[in-house]
């Protein structure tokens, strides 16, 4: 116990000397004082404590919400229409073979989107009179997709490129679809590179160019690999909408996960189809919304710790 400890009476962390090692020296050991273990033990029963109530005032309202759906007048019906088994049971299968095609547009469209949006991104930074033609198009661009809402986009592309009869341009309507879907998250995605290229400190450009580099080299080598790296959190977030919106694909015709819901609930006229179809789509959207929230509180901890420029 140290003297300040010894004459306020309360006990203190100290350091305890352990036997000597084979090199004869002598090694200090931490030994928490018994303040500090009652803090720790205070918080770690707080921790119990919050973890009990959380679970208890959960399980307190979904039962008040369970009730309260099982006990409407229309539940009877609505369960029939939209959540019956046997029809989930039907249409499960297909709907599983569905979404291969949406996981390959997701694959296919994703890496389109990021390559094309990078690019547009930087355009719109190019610096010198001489690229005002390129910054003014690539402005354009964001603009019109970012204000064009998809379905029209897919609309426009699906029926409208084979109404013009080009030799040569496909009709398939999956890479119809999959070109409508990379026309307009290209746009969101640029605007996410373009806001952490800017962010990158005029002081890193300069300080690049005064070591010799050109400005091609500056913006690989030193802009790039910073503002990439600020920018993933939002990037994947695009990436999750992008991988919700290739059900849309289903209005050209291509036989996806939402359109063999809808085959099946054709056949049937139950709508039960259709919530195996987003089920589908929630499963598989909540493990990539976790790993962004992990990657995003991951980047935060080590910019407070100064690992990240």
């Amino acid at each position: 116990m140290t003297a300040e400890g010894a004459a306020t009476g309360a006990p203190r962390d100290a350091l305890r000397k352990t036997p000597a090692g084979q090199d004869g020296t002598t090694q200090d050991a931490y030994i928490p004082s018994a303040r500090r273990l009652e803090r720790e033990r205070i918080k770690r029963a707080r921790a119990r404590r919050a973890t009990a109530l959380a679970a208890v005032s959960t399980l307190v309202t979904g039962t008040v919400l369970f009730l309260a759906v099982v006990n409407s007048p229309g539940w009877s019906r609505t369960r029939e229409t939209f959540f019956n088994a046997h029809y989930a049971r039907e249409a499960l299968p297909k709907v599983l073979d569905g979404l291969l095609l949406n996981l390959r547009l997701l694959a296919v469209c994703g890496a389109a989107v990021l390559v094309l949006g990078l690019l547009i991104a930087i355009a719109r930074t190019l610096r010198g009179p001489v690229f005002f033609p390129l910054r003014a198009l690539a402005t354009a661009y964001t603009d019109f997709f970012r204000g064009l809402p998809l379905v029209i986009c897919l609309l426009m592309v699906v029926f409208g490129v084979p109404a013009l009869r080009l030799q040569g341009v496909t009709t398939d309507p999956v890479l119809l679809g999959g070109t409508a879907l990379v026309l307009t998250y290209s746009a969101y995605v640029a605007e996410v590179f373009r806001a952490g290229i800017e962010s990158v400190h005029p002081s890193q450009r300069a300080a690049a160019r005064s070591l010799g580099l050109s400005g091609p080299q500056t913006l690989r080598h030193v802009v790039l690999p910073q503002a990439v790296r600020r920018v993933v959190p939002p990037l994947l977030n695009d990436l999750v909408s992008l991988q919700k919106d290739t059900g849309l694909v289903s209005i050209a015709g291509a036989v996806d996960a939402v359109y063999a819901a809808q085959i099946v609930a054709a056949k049937s006229f139950n709508y039960t189809p259709y919530v195996v179809a987003g089920l589908v789509f929630v499963a598989l959207t909540i493990p990539m919304t976790r790993f962004t929230d992990w990657i995003t509180a991951r980047m935060d901890r080590r910019r407070a710790q100064g690992g990240i420029v």
